[in-house]
């Protein structure tokens, strides 16, 4: 995918605090034009040279000022508190009403808690990431680098294009909370079908065979989930190297048995990977197409020969950056023709970046009820990644098609591992179902010729073909992007390979904790002194997942094809934050973190997760300001009431201490709503089922919508994070059943006959 010369950049005012930054920078990562009007000199080097890479900045310092600048958006794009917003009426319509404005706000634009706050401790806390992290006993603990304001970010964009395709300027309310709640896999899920939520621990997936082992030198991530082959070929690897024990019996053949003895196979393959280098046993998994990755630092990502080898770094210069510039991570696809260059944030000449009023720069032939009304998409995916692009559009009002057979079997379908209630059959897995919603079923065994004719004459009637096989079985299909085109001249094809469709490493196999640790997310989820961690749930799958959609969106919104050569590596290596500028730029100050208090931040005091009344039931705290502060000692009788920020420093350990002890008497979540009442940030660290059952400000909202399934009757689904005013999506459909609308769909856009499609029953097409 490359820059399109017949539309003129997109124009994106920037009113984003940190809630959003990702947003912005995802807008200027397709090419818009974006202007703030604020320098970012509240920012460390490295945090400014990352977030604002790209945009230029002018003074707005009165409304007539910032409505001008407005006049001539075609996006604004804001963030923050509902009470600093200025974007907002005290109707709740926006002021720019001829512009799409997207408002990213801590819990959303209605509800009982609209003017509570929060930072990314907090948000994920709110939402239920923080939940999921840590060690058993231990505190709980989000993922590194505020991928909760990265995830609400990433949804801003999406809710920014999702309203420049409907060709509707509307209002676009994103909730930083529902954005970490529709980002968890599982974590509510499981509450919702089985009435059980998971728990800390340390890392171990429970649904996936895989997790964090040492080595000689480091670390790596790996298992042996997934196909058959999986476990066959890292079984055979295992007995070269005499590291087997007893798993060459034929008892654990059985991948039943080997899940119910899991600790024992871990045990085994611990002691494999204990004798080996870190990088030595990744390259080798990568010869043998194993998922399993060395667990990198951050600082590493630009010595990657795989991002190296893509042009995926950007290079940023201008003032204040060394000579020629530093390199930071990229892009999570190439809408920008690699290798990419940026100026630093920079003042605009003049006073008026733009000339003329802004223009949407796709309108729509007749008016949408929804954005996407109209599109259909070729929906070739599996698991999670993949199935999460196509939900979306599915919300907002794409025809997914989605294409599966009893021969290619998705897990989430039909591994007993992945169905979260015991009992249940493929038509009845809650993972499948929460993440397949808004779809139509058409059953096509891909491994017979007429399968494969089939599935390309559906293409044409497609605009979007989303598929996440490893590189080169589109092409065995006669169904690559030029083969594809040849169908249709102005198909989109969103690929989605772990590591993209070329490099050195393109053939790497991969899951969600191998490309954490390629990424460098994983080194970061180590406790100060202690081993990474790794994450218990599928972030990076969401995170990639995002962005293919951000990247499907840009090209509806240009109104053209092309390929987007997603790389879920890139994608997750770009939520890393300014960490591989840290080593040049300096990165604010030393870790204030320690292994008792594994949630400090540099910029407040306190902030943490603290105990409160009952069995391992948390509140997150975070102190910003001062007024905060002085309210917080009043309310809690705690020590250094007049003590400013840097003094607070010196005394953290005395009052985390002091702060436990009496958050520790107090119910959950009666003491965060006494603290936000105050001003103070804070919230529940929320379990799966804190969330369903007990959040009042995600049932205001109708987070948790109920659909009719076939199987399961009434069950709620994770709700929609982008909520636009005058084109809003829906949950329409359950999930389907395994080919439920074969039929329906062949007759619909083939045109075939009864006889024909009886005729594909027989010959096994339609299974």
């Amino acid at each position: 995918m490359g820059p399109d010369t017949d539309r003129a950049a997109l124009r994106v005012l920037d009113l984003t605090d940190e809630l959003a930054f990702q947003g912005a920078r995802l807008l200027v990562g397709i090419g818009a034009d974006v202007v703030r009007t604020e320098p970012g000199t509240g920012l460390d080097p490295a945090a400014r040279a990352h977030w604002h890479a790209g945009k230029r900045w002018v003074p707005a310092d009165d409304p007539a000022e910032l409505d001008a600048l407005a006049a001539a958006a075609d996006v604004i794009l804001e963030s923050g508190p509902v009470a600093r917003l200025r974007g907002l009426r005290e109707d709740g319509s926006s002021r720019w009403p001829h512009a799409v404005h997207v408002v990213v706000t801590p819990f959303g634009l209605t509800g009982p808690r609209r003017h509570w706050i929060g930072d990314d401790l907090v948000l994920a806390s709110a939402g239920g990431m923080t939940w999921l992290g840590g060690r058993p006993g231990g505190q709980p603990k989000p993922p590194p680098r505020d991928q909760a304001l990265q995830t609400a970010g990433a949804h801003a964009a999406i809710g920014a294009l999702l309203a420049v395709v409907s060709g509707t300027p509307q209002l676009v309310d994103v909730s930083a909370q529902e954005a970490v709640a529709a980002t968890l896999e599982t974590a509510a899920l499981a509450w919702i079908h089985a009435g059980r939520f998971p728990v800390r621990t340390a890392g171990v997936y429970e649904h996936v065979a895989h997790r964090i082992f040492e080595t000689t030198d480091g670390y790596v991530a790996g298992g042996y989930s997934g196909s058959n082959r999986m476990w066959t070929d890292l079984l055979a690897w295992m007995a070269e190297r005499g590291e087997a024990g007893d798993l060459l019996d034929e008892r654990w053949q059985d991948a039943t048995f080997r899940w119910r003895q899991r600790p024992h196979v871990d045990a085994v393959v611990r002691r494999f990977a204990a004798g080996q280098a870190a990088a030595e046993l990744a390259a080798e998994a990568r010869e043998r197409a194993l998922p399993w990755a060395e667990v990198v630092p951050a600082a590493r990502l630009t010595d990657n020969p795989q991002l190296r080898d893509r042009e995926y770094l950007v290079t940023i210069t201008g003032e204040g950056l060394p000579d020629g510039g530093v390199e930071d991570v990229g892009f999570p696809w190439a809408a920008l023709p690699r290798p990419v260059t940026l100026p630093a944030l920079h003042r605009a000449e003049g006073d008026a970046p733009w000339h003329g009023p802004g223009r949407t720069p796709h309108r729509a032939e007749r008016p949408r009820s929804r954005a996407l009304e109209g599109v259909r998409v070729l929906d070739l995916t599996w698991v999670l990644a993949g199935p999460y692009v196509t939900k979306q559009l599915g919300e907002h009002g794409a025809d997914i098609v989605k294409i599966e057979s009893r021969h290619r079997q998705d897990p989430t379908r039909f591994a007993p591992s992945m169905h979260l209630r015991p009992g249940t059959d493929p038509d009845d897995s809650g993972y499948f179902i929460n993440f397949n919603r808004n779809k139509r079923g058409v059953a096509l065994n891909l491994r017979t010729e007429e399968g494969q004719r089939l599935l390309r004459r559906l293409v044409p009637h497609c605009d979007v073909v989303v598929e996440n096989f490893s590189p080169g079985v589109l092409a065995r299909w006669g169904m690559d992007y030029a083969s594809l085109r040849e169908l249709n001249p102005d198909v989109i094809l969103v690929s989605m390979a772990g590591v993209g469709q070329t490099g050195p490493w393109r053939n790497a196999v991969t899951f969600a904790d191998t490309l954490a640790a390629m990424s460098g997310l994983a080194s970061e989820t180590r406790d100060p002194g202690g081993p990474p961690q790794g994450l218990t749930f599928g972030l990076g799958d969401m995170i990639a997942a995002n962005s293919a959609v951000l990247a499907t969106l840009d090209l509806l919104a240009r109104g053209r094809g092309g390929h987007v050569d997603l790389s879920q590596l890139e994608a997750m290596a770009a939520t890393m934050g300014p960490a591989a500028l840290e080593s040049v730029l300096g990165d604010g100050g030393p870790d204030p973190r320690t292994a008792e208090f594994p949630n400090r931040s540099p910029r407040a005091v306190p902030h943490g997760v603290y105990p409160a009344a009952g069995d391992d039931r948390w509140v997150a705290v975070s102190v910003t300001e001062e007024a905060q502060w002085h309210a917080l000692t009043h309310l809690g009788e705690l020590p250094f009431a007049d003590a400013d920020l840097a003094a607070r420093r010196v005394h953290e350990d005395e009052i985390d201490a002091a702060l436990a002890a009496w958050t520790g008497r107090h119910d959950a979540q009666k003491l965060a709503e006494t603290l936000q009442a105050e001003g103070i940030a804070a919230a529940v660290v929320a379990t799966g089922r804190d969330l369903i059952e007990a959040d009042e400000q995600l049932a205001a909202r109708g987070f948790y919508p109920v659909l009719d399934h076939p199987r399961t009757g009434p069950v709620r689904h994770e709700g929609i994070v982008a909520r636009l005013t005058a084109t809003p999506g829906g949950l329409d459909r359950p999930a389907p059943l395994l080919g439920q609308h074969t039929d329906e769909v062949l007759r619909e856009l083939l045109g075939l006959s009864d006889e024909q499609l009886a005729t594909l029953t027989t010959e096994g097409v339609t299974e």
